[in-house]
């Protein structure tokens, strides 16, 4: 991955659908961005990444769903969409 310009991950709170629960995850690298889904751990939106960053980028979530997952668990979704993101 380009070194020059940091890699930032954002992800949501849990959300369900369809009785599956779901965690989006958002990768962003100046105006490069990837979005992809836990448990799948499929990239299903990108631009600006290279197919092997992708592969790299949806590796990294299977990897550490478990992680992510138990942190969504702690997102408040009023809390963010009101603009409140300091704990």
């Amino acid at each position: 991955m380009n070194q020059s310009e940091e890699l930032r991950m954002t992800y949501s709170g849990i959300i369900t659908k369809k009785d599956q629960k779901i965690v989006h995850v958002f990768f962003e690298r100046g105006k490069d961005y990837a979005e992809g889904s836990l448990p799948s751990g499929k990239i299903e939106k990108s631009s600006g990444f290279s197919p092997a960053e992708l592969k790299l980028l949806s590796h990294y979530l299977l990897q550490n769903a478990e992680d992510i997952i138990e942190h969504a668990r702690h997102v408040d979704p009023l809390r963010g969409f009101m603009g409140k993101t300091e704990t």
